[in-house]
């Protein structure tokens, strides 16, 4: 089995592969503090519960947006799966030209889902990531990533209304009955989703207008982006495994090289894992 993590500025989602089928996938929140301990104990609690063993996790494949807790997560990996994980970063084949004026600045996160995007729905695709940051990059016919739009997420846009404007509660983000509202939560609520939704059509109309491809695929992936998908026609396919899948992928285009490499395995020996109560 494979297990591959995406390390966003949220959330930690893992996913365990049989294959190229999901299994079982679950989160943890980044924004605390752990040792590398702390987080194999949570990983392989989490593990255990989803009735996986460590001695079944034949690879790791992770991508992060959030390099100090690197350290941590990885040292656990070695320490708990006995895994040295693949990391999404430069050197590590993805099957798509990253080009532009600096690529090295481009997210794993971006790249993976973009992999993910062309491999699954062909180019040229678009592809949405509702998390944090809003993103919409575009993967052209010949697989070459290089333009792309970054925009403030639902939740950061919520996290300014509330903490600069004094009167302004924190809200569930959920769309209203109506765009007109009578009070203040259901107002933000509405000015949050439909502003979304309407930047998010205006971006697509626009893309498809600089470029030409009128007939390109709109994919959509992230925590928010099935609400918002099911609200405009403009995006045609919410895909909520597009990151999971993408670092699936990429570890299948490098694990014939990754695989003989002498450091990736630090486990125990076999009768040692079997031993092993998870």
């Amino acid at each position: 089995m494979l297990l591959v993590v995406d390390v966003g500025n949220t959330n930690i989602t893992f996913g365990v592969f049989e294959g190229k089928k999901l299994r079982n996938s679950f989160r943890i929140t980044t924004k605390i503090s752990r040792t590398s301990d702390e987080f194999g104990i949570a990983i392989m609690e989490l593990l255990r519960i989803n009735g996986i063993s460590v001695k079944d996790i034949s690879g790791i494949s992770m991508a992060s947006v959030v390099p100090n807790i690197m350290h941590s997560l990885t040292g656990a990996m070695v320490k708990y799966i006995h895994q040295k994980p693949l990391i999404v970063g430069p050197g590590v084949k993805t099957g798509i030209k990253i080009s532009g004026e600096n690529p090295r600045a481009i997210g794993a996160d971006r790249i993976v889902d973009a992999v993910a995007a062309y491999e699954k729905y062909g180019g040229p695709v678009l592809v949405l990531d509702f998390g944090t940051a809003t993103t919409y990059d575009l993967v052209r016919e010949d697989g070459s990533f290089s333009e792309g739009v970054t925009a403030p997420g639902l939740r950061i846009s919520l996290m300014a209304l509330s903490q600069e404007a004094a009167k302004l509660p924190e809200v569930e983000i959920k769309k209203p009955k109506s765009i007109l509202a009578q009070e203040t939560i259901s107002s933000m609520q509405a000015g949050l989703v439909y502003g979304q939704i309407g930047q998010t059509e205006y971006i697509v109309k626009q893309v498809k207008k600089e470029t030409g491809y009128d007939t390109m695929k709109v994919v959509a992936t992230g925590g928010l982006g099935r609400m918002i998908s099911e609200e405009t026609d403009s995006i045609d396919i919410y895909d909520s495994a597009l990151t999971l899948d993408g670092l699936r992928i990429i570890y299948e285009k490098n694990s014939a090289l990754w695989e003989r490499r002498p450091e990736r395995n630090v486990g125990q020996k076999a009768a040692d894992r079997e031993s092993n109560p998870f």
